[in-house]
Protein backbone atom coordinates (compact mmCIF):
# COMPACT_ATOMS: atom_id res chain seq x y z
CA UNK A 1 0.00 0.00 0.00
CA UNK A 2 1.15 3.80 -0.79
CA UNK A 3 1.81 6.06 1.62
CA UNK A 4 3.48 8.55 -1.17
CA UNK A 5 1.43 11.98 -1.05
CA UNK A 6 1.23 12.37 -5.08
CA UNK A 7 -0.05 8.87 -6.18
CA UNK A 8 1.73 6.71 -8.78
CA UNK A 9 0.18 5.24 -11.64
CA UNK A 10 -0.48 1.60 -9.92
CA UNK A 11 -2.49 3.73 -6.85
CA UNK A 12 -4.57 5.11 -9.38
CA UNK A 13 -5.29 2.16 -11.53
CA UNK A 14 -6.38 0.37 -8.22
CA UNK A 15 -8.57 3.71 -7.42
CA UNK A 16 -10.03 3.71 -10.73
CA UNK A 17 -10.44 -0.11 -10.99
CA UNK A 18 -13.37 0.04 -8.27
CA UNK A 19 -16.42 1.68 -7.99
CA UNK A 20 -15.91 3.32 -4.31
CA UNK A 21 -12.55 4.54 -5.61
CA UNK A 22 -14.33 6.24 -8.68
CA UNK A 23 -16.62 7.95 -6.50
CA UNK A 24 -14.36 8.88 -3.75
CA UNK A 25 -11.79 10.32 -6.02
CA UNK A 26 -15.01 12.87 -7.48
CA UNK A 27 -14.98 11.03 -10.89
CA UNK A 28 -11.90 10.57 -10.87
CA UNK A 29 -11.19 15.27 -9.99
CA UNK A 30 -9.03 14.85 -7.12
CA UNK A 31 -6.23 12.66 -9.23
CA UNK A 32 -4.55 16.13 -10.03
CA UNK A 33 -1.13 16.26 -8.98
CA UNK A 34 -1.83 19.45 -6.80
CA UNK A 35 -4.88 21.18 -5.38
CA UNK A 36 -6.91 18.24 -5.69
CA UNK A 37 -9.38 19.75 -3.16
CA UNK A 38 -9.94 22.67 -5.36
CA UNK A 39 -10.54 20.77 -8.10
CA UNK A 40 -13.03 18.76 -6.18
CA UNK A 41 -15.02 21.28 -5.45
CA UNK A 42 -14.97 22.95 -8.98
CA UNK A 43 -16.15 19.26 -10.33
CA UNK A 44 -19.13 19.11 -7.72
CA UNK A 45 -20.38 22.33 -9.01
CA UNK A 46 -20.96 20.84 -12.54
CA UNK A 47 -23.78 18.20 -10.67
CA UNK A 48 -25.04 20.91 -8.76
CA UNK A 49 -25.37 23.12 -11.44
CA UNK A 50 -27.92 20.08 -13.15
CA UNK A 51 -29.71 19.74 -10.00
CA UNK A 52 -30.42 23.08 -9.16
CA UNK A 53 -33.71 23.38 -9.82
CA UNK A 54 -34.48 20.26 -6.55
CA UNK A 55 -36.65 21.73 -3.37
CA UNK A 56 -34.55 22.22 -0.71
CA UNK A 57 -36.18 19.04 1.26
CA UNK A 58 -34.75 16.68 -2.13
CA UNK A 59 -31.24 18.57 -2.01
CA UNK A 60 -30.95 17.33 1.87
CA UNK A 61 -32.32 13.67 0.69
CA UNK A 62 -29.41 13.92 -2.17
CA UNK A 63 -26.73 15.30 0.57
CA UNK A 64 -27.98 12.91 2.97
CA UNK A 65 -27.73 9.93 0.51
CA UNK A 66 -24.11 11.48 -0.75
CA UNK A 67 -22.53 11.61 2.83
CA UNK A 68 -23.38 8.04 3.64
CA UNK A 69 -22.38 6.82 0.06
CA UNK A 70 -18.90 8.98 0.62
CA UNK A 71 -18.44 7.77 3.76
CA UNK A 72 -18.31 4.05 2.34
CA UNK A 73 -16.76 4.96 -0.50
CA UNK A 74 -14.11 7.37 0.92
CA UNK A 75 -13.38 3.68 3.54
CA UNK A 76 -12.98 1.45 0.76
CA UNK A 77 -10.34 4.15 -0.79
CA UNK A 78 -8.63 4.87 1.73
CA UNK A 79 -8.26 0.76 2.59
CA UNK A 80 -6.51 0.72 -1.06
CA UNK A 81 -4.11 3.80 -0.48
CA UNK A 82 -3.40 2.49 2.71
CA UNK A 83 -3.89 6.26 3.55
CA UNK A 84 -6.88 7.19 5.74
CA UNK A 85 -7.59 10.91 4.34
CA UNK A 86 -5.39 10.94 0.75
CA UNK A 87 -5.36 14.20 -0.74
CA UNK A 88 -7.24 12.43 -4.08
CA UNK A 89 -10.51 11.80 -2.55
CA UNK A 90 -12.79 14.66 -2.70
CA UNK A 91 -16.23 13.36 -2.35
CA UNK A 92 -16.31 14.89 0.77
CA UNK A 93 -15.83 18.18 -1.22
CA UNK A 94 -18.33 17.54 -3.46
CA UNK A 95 -20.58 17.05 -0.94
CA UNK A 96 -19.48 20.40 1.37
CA UNK A 97 -19.47 22.62 -2.08
CA UNK A 98 -23.36 21.48 -2.21
CA UNK A 99 -24.00 22.16 1.23
CA UNK A 100 -22.40 25.48 1.11
CA UNK A 101 -24.19 26.45 -2.54
CA UNK A 102 -27.14 25.64 -0.86
CA UNK A 103 -28.44 29.42 -0.18
CA UNK A 104 -27.44 29.95 -4.03
CA UNK A 105 -30.02 27.39 -5.31
CA UNK A 106 -32.04 30.63 -6.27
CA UNK A 107 -30.10 33.21 -6.17
CA UNK A 108 -27.80 35.19 -8.54
CA UNK A 109 -25.16 34.35 -10.01
CA UNK A 110 -22.76 35.57 -8.18
CA UNK A 111 -24.01 33.47 -5.19
CA UNK A 112 -22.40 30.14 -6.57
CA UNK A 113 -18.82 32.10 -6.73
CA UNK A 114 -18.97 33.18 -2.92
CA UNK A 115 -19.93 29.59 -2.35
CA UNK A 116 -17.27 27.93 -3.95
CA UNK A 117 -15.03 30.82 -2.20
CA UNK A 118 -16.09 30.09 1.30
CA UNK A 119 -15.62 26.87 1.08
CA UNK A 120 -12.82 26.43 0.10
CA UNK A 121 -11.78 29.19 2.60
CA UNK A 122 -13.63 27.11 5.73
CA UNK A 123 -12.26 23.51 4.22
CA UNK A 124 -8.33 24.99 4.14
CA UNK A 125 -8.89 27.12 7.35
CA UNK A 126 -10.62 24.57 9.21
CA UNK A 127 -11.72 26.78 12.17
CA UNK A 128 -12.94 25.51 15.27
CA UNK A 129 -14.96 22.97 15.63
CA UNK A 130 -14.04 22.07 11.79
CA UNK A 131 -9.94 21.01 12.43
CA UNK A 132 -10.92 19.61 16.08
CA UNK A 133 -13.09 16.97 14.38
CA UNK A 134 -10.54 16.29 11.29
CA UNK A 135 -7.93 16.00 13.56
CA UNK A 136 -10.06 13.29 15.81
CA UNK A 137 -12.69 11.84 13.68
CA UNK A 138 -11.23 9.12 11.19
CA UNK A 139 -12.47 6.74 8.60
CA UNK A 140 -14.40 7.37 6.04
CA UNK A 141 -17.25 9.44 8.62
CA UNK A 142 -13.80 11.34 9.48
CA UNK A 143 -13.07 12.29 6.13
CA UNK A 144 -16.57 13.66 5.18
CA UNK A 145 -17.50 15.22 8.25
CA UNK A 146 -15.00 18.03 8.80
CA UNK A 147 -16.09 19.51 5.34
CA UNK A 148 -19.55 18.65 5.98
CA UNK A 149 -19.14 21.51 8.58
CA UNK A 150 -16.96 23.50 6.56
CA UNK A 151 -20.40 23.34 4.07
CA UNK A 152 -22.67 24.71 6.70
CA UNK A 153 -20.55 27.72 8.02
CA UNK A 154 -19.76 27.92 4.24
CA UNK A 155 -23.92 28.39 3.45
CA UNK A 156 -24.12 30.45 6.61
CA UNK A 157 -21.85 33.43 5.99
CA UNK A 158 -23.56 32.81 2.09
CA UNK A 159 -27.28 32.95 3.56
CA UNK A 160 -26.45 36.08 5.90
CA UNK A 161 -24.14 37.80 2.58
CA UNK A 162 -27.49 37.27 0.41
CA UNK A 163 -29.97 38.65 2.69
CA UNK A 164 -28.52 41.29 3.68
CA UNK A 165 -27.09 42.54 0.32
CA UNK A 166 -29.66 41.02 -2.16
Amino acid sequence: MSTKYVLDPADRRRLLATPEGWLATGFGSGLTPKAQGTFGSLAAILPWLFLRDLTVIAWLGVIVVAFAIGVAACDAAGRILGVADHRSLVWDEFVGQWIALMPALHGPWWSVVFGFALFRLFDVWKPWPIGWFDRRVKGGFGVMLDDLIAGVFAAVVLFLILHFIA
